[in-house]
């Protein structure tokens, strides 16, 4: 049973007696389901025996770091992986150098699963769930079950950084909007990672609209200075110090990412690679080629341009008191699905935004009835089983093999599931956004 299906109500004095225990002591059974859940997932990743190989080459750029030499100039593991991240990152994974490396794996496993819970309580917050239930109850027994999810599960697996920067994005958007720091953990999570930083464009085109809106009013300047643009300001301001920060810690390798490493897509791997889920990844298997060329950047700026539109008209038609609204969570979902698509290489473990996309179509499908809500219901498990099914990975695929090039047409759908997915989610936030546009009041 998950929190989202605990909220309805149930019936006192039912014959089975573990519903009265879950009604008495929901957050109690709602702990005791995650621990179990958590236990299994770390046994089933110890028997898979995980390397953790990002979090071993975090812990090598913190090396470089202490050692003086040349971030952009490193490989390792066995695999010979380079830095790919800001400089800006490698100052944050020095401490990372401090520990051994079982203890470091550890520690980044249980911090991991905390910041899944994080991710999950501020998903449930977003969307402004859970209405009945309590939010620790709700929280626990959401993250027993998208623990299962494969990005979860292989950023884990990994040792990636991406839950830590979702619950960045996410701490920032469930502010509200009279916080006056509000953005800078937007501004921070791209300062490691640059993706993050289309959610301070999408806050700057809703903010730019507004203000237009009020200056076309009569308003007047003033009151045409909004939330968004203050939050997208804020979010611009400390990405610009992180560069700042690395640029005076670390000259010469800042001066090199930002004048040539940065735009360098192929630095990361194969972008035809079945991990690669994003569009270019897609369109490479769909063309049997390993460099789509122009195709892909005319798709993914239209892409761009529509998802950003959506999450903005989303953004500007919820409540504006509130970030517990539905707009705004719809707006983060489409706004997280045009960065993950539209990236060059976007590994399937950047997908965590699952979990929030998730969250948000279960809270659809819980405020409606009849036809409506059984409709959000399929199209929510439909998700929840392609982001658990680890579909992509039952495809021929070899690194360095090139086995995606020769991709039937079933093949290539398995392997672009999650490319298909944030389609999906950017065609629902279309047509909710349609459907509000045309008759408020309509709830299907």
């Amino acid at each position: 049973m998950t929190a989202l299906e605990l909220e309805q109500p149930t019936e006192p004095g039912g014959p089975h007696p573990g519903k009265g225990v879950l009604r008495r002591h929901p957050t109690a059974a709602a702990a005791l389901a995650c621990l179990a859940s958590f236990t299994a997932f770390w046994i089933a990743q110890r028997l898979a025996h995980v390397t953790m190989i990002d979090l071993m080459v975090y812990r090598a750029e913190g090396l470089t770091v202490r050692n003086g030499e040349s971030l952009y100039d490193m490989v390792a593991t066995s695999a010979h992986l380079p830095n790919t991240y800001p400089p800006f990152a490698a100052l944050l994974f020095t401490p990372l150098t401090l520990l051994g490396v079982p203890a470091m794996r550890t520690l980044a496993t249980a911090g991991n699963l905390l910041l899944l819970v994080a991710v999950v309580d501020l998903s449930l917050r977003l969307a402004g769930r859970p209405r009945r239930l309590p939010r620790p109850a709700a929280t626990l027994a959401v993250s027993a079950l998208l623990v299962w999810c494969e990005p979860v599960w292989t950023t884990l697996r990994y040792g990636q950084i991406n839950l830590l920067l979702t619950a960045l994005v996410l701490w920032d958007l469930t502010r509200r909007d009279a916080q006056r720091l509000a953005g800078i953990g937007i501004g921070i999570a791209a300062g490691i990672k640059l993706t993050p930083a289309l959610f301070a464009v999408f806050l700057a085109v809703a903010g730019a609209v507004r203000a237009g809106q009020r200056l076309r009013s009569g308003a007047g300047l003033r009151a045409a200075w909004n939330p968004w643009l203050r939050q997208a300001a804020v979010a611009t301001a400390t990405f610009l110090a992180t560069a700042l920060l690395s640029a005076l810690a670390l000259p010469r390798d800042s001066h090199r990412f930002w004048t040539g490493i940065v735009f360098s897509a192929d630095r990361v791997g194969e972008v035809e690679i079945t991990a690669n889920q994003s569009l270019r990844g897609a369109l490479a298997r769909l063309l049997h080629t390993h460099d789509p060329g122009a195709s892909w950047a005319v798709l993914a700026g239209l892409t761009a341009l529509a998802g950003l539109a959506l999450a903005a008209g989303a953004l500007l038609r919820g409540p504006a008191a509130s970030p517990a609204d539905g707009g705004r969570a719809w707006a983060a979902v489409a706004c997280a699905a045009t960065a993950l698509l539209i990236s060059p290489v976007s590994w399937s473990h950047h997908w965590v935004w699952c979990v929030p996309m998730l969250v948000l179509l279960g809270s659809e499908a819980l405020d409606r009835t009849g036809t409506g809500a059984r409709r959000w219901w399929v199209t929510t498990v439909t998700l929840g089983l392609l982001f658990c099914s680890f579909a992509l990975w039952w495809v021929p695929h070899r690194w360095h093999q090139h086995q995606e090039l020769h991709q039937n047409g079933i093949q290539m759908l398995l392997s672009d599931v999650y490319p298909l997915a944030g389609l999906a989610v950017l065609a629902l936030a279309g047509a909710r956004l349609w459907r509000a546009n045309r008759s408020p009041a309509t709830r299907d």
